[in-house]
């Protein structure tokens, strides 16, 4: 009798998760062209490939999902985490993030984080070492995959700012030797900013996947969600539609500048 009561109240749980379902929150990073940036036309929503993405995957898995401006890309963790937004749109991994959110495989995009500098105060950079002892820019809470994190923290003086068009002009003043970030958006942010005098140095520091993932303390994080959104981001890889979708936000970012930053 106790066992059926169990399982009774185990279906009944599982029913009622689902039943919660119908509507699912998406955000992600809205400083990250041709990805994601907030929409002119409507500041509380994001556009680019990876809303694109999640309209995409919407009608795959047939929930409803809104792509939203939370905040910087720090508040948007932090909001994953207490599971007021129950998606990121696109996301690095690591293992601090695993203890809030569960990645969906496959990953939808590989990307590459470079060190950018000053064309005419450039350094030889063929190794993570030859920056250390000089002056670094970030934005906060962004990763570059475990390896580069942690040699990151042990051995690299970095200045974190909130935003990459700060990160971009504290850079083109002189305030700091470089700048970690990936290539397509700060070359992207470059060009809207019109802020010249800038390269890139190879090798890039990080080559890492990006993911879409899911809050565990969402209300719809159940077995079979995220079987389904597995199953769907794998037909994404096989039929390679993210292709199509970053086409496309490489143009409509040509034509929509982003929103200015406030905090």
């Amino acid at each position: 009798m106790l066992r059926f009561l169990v399982l009774a109240l185990t279906l009944w749980a599982g029913l009622a998760s689902a039943q919660t379902c119908s509507r699912l929150v998406a955000s992600g990073n809205p400083q990250y062209p041709p990805y994601l940036w907030r929409n002119p036309a409507d500041p509380d929503l994001l556009m680019g490939a990876n809303q694109e993405l999640m309209q995409w995957l919407s009608r795959e898995i047939g929930i409803p999902i809104d792509v939203r401006y939370v905040g910087p890309w720090s508040r948007v963790q932090e909001e994953a985490r207490s599971g007021r937004i129950d998606l990121i749109a696109g996301a690095f991994f690591t293992v601090p993030r695993t203890e809030y959110m569960d990645y969906v495989h496959p990953p939808f995009r590989e990307t590459r984080s470079v060190v950018i500098v000053r064309e005419k105060q450039g350094f030889r950079y063929t190794r993570w070492a030859d920056l250390e002892g000089k002056e670094g820019v970030t934005v906060v809470n962004n990763s570059f995959g475990e390896e580069f994190d942690r040699f990151m923290r042990e051995r690299l003086k970095l200045t974190r700012t909130a935003s990459l068009e700060q990160a971009l002009r504290m850079l083109s003043i002189g305030r700091g030797d470089y700048l970690l970030y990936e290539d397509s958006p700060a070359q992207a942010f470059m060009a809207s900013l019109n802020i010249g005098g800038l390269k890139e140095l190879q090798p890039p520091v990080a080559q890492e996947r990006l993911f879409l993932t899911l809050s565990h303390q969402s209300d719809c994080n159940t077995p079979q969600l995220r079987g389904q959104l597995a199953r769907a981001m794998y037909k994404l890889s096989r039929e390679e539609r993210m292709k199509e979708f970053v086409e496309r936000g490489v143009q409509a970012w040509k034509t929509s500048p982003p929103v200015p930053y406030v905090r």
